[in-house]
């Protein structure tokens, strides 16, 4: 483009414009969107608070319609308790439906072995895999209209009809069976019979628990909510400080 003056016609030059920068996300929008927690109000707590909800991602992507927990998110998460020395115990919150069983038993193990205290809590429910996690830690709790669901372990996709599919099957419905035996007061023989129960469940095999009936039959602590979930791990908490074990 030009314009004219007496000297004649003289090109016109283009100023630049400033470069606008891209939006920056707040820190507590990432937090959600990655780890689906968000920064509670500003208190400095000794208390971690992990919550596990939907599905149990493990090996598999799950369709994005699907509420999931990432397993490689909880276990930094886990790491991450341990070492910092201002945390001093952890509070699960559960409401799941299961998922991957080998996910599910990872996360289980590592909250079994922290040298902190910590106190699982179910709200709304604590299905299939979920169970191993709802007894990890040192003392469970399970609110009154929660349930948990206890059922076999499932394969998806393709299953091989031949006698080595149902021996895996079975070793690892025994890893299972055999933690939650080794963390509750559930008797190996008793899980097994709820576990393969016909009389409850219309498509499938197996027993639904609801609140106190996990406290009866010696698989969840004591049926309570949050309030007293926090006062429990409170005393651990204490009772660790003055050089006890958290068990």
């Amino acid at each position: 483009m030009f314009f004219f003056n007496r000297r004649g016609r003289v090109p016109m030059r283009r100023t630049k414009q400033p470069e606008t920068p891209p939006p920056q996300r707040a820190p507590v929008l990432e937090n959600i969107q990655q780890l689906g927690q968000v920064q509670a109000p500003q208190l400095e707590s000794n208390i971690y608070a992990l919550p596990i909800i939907g599905q149990i991602e493990g090996h598999l992507t799950l369709p994005p319609q699907n509420k999931t927990t990432k397993y490689e998110h909880v276990i930094p998460q886990l790491v991450a308790v341990e070492q910092n020395p201002k945390i001093e115990g952890l509070l699960v919150i559960l409401n799941t439906v299961g998922g991957d069983v080998e996910a599910g038993l990872a996360i289980a193990e590592m909250i079994d072995t922290l040298s902190k205290p910590t106190v699982t809590l179910v709200l709304g429910g604590g299905h299939s895999i979920g169970v191993t996690l709802a007894v990890a830690g040192d003392y469970s709790f399970i609110s009154e209209t929660a349930t948990m669901t206890i059922h076999p372990i499932r394969l998806a996709g393709l299953v091989i009809g031949v006698p080595q599919t149902y021996e895996y099957l079975d070793k690892m419905q025994d890893r299972v069976i055999q933690f939650i035996t080794r963390h509750s007061r559930i008797s190996e023989a008793k899980f097994r019979e709820l576990m393969f129960s016909t009389g409850q469940l219309a498509r499938d095999i197996g027993t639904v628990l609801v609140g106190k009936d996990a406290v009866e039959v010696g698989l969840i602590n004591e049926a309570a909510g949050v309030g007293r979930a926090i006062t429990v791990l409170n005393e651990l908490i204490e009772k660790r400080r003055n050089g006890g074990k958290s068990s």
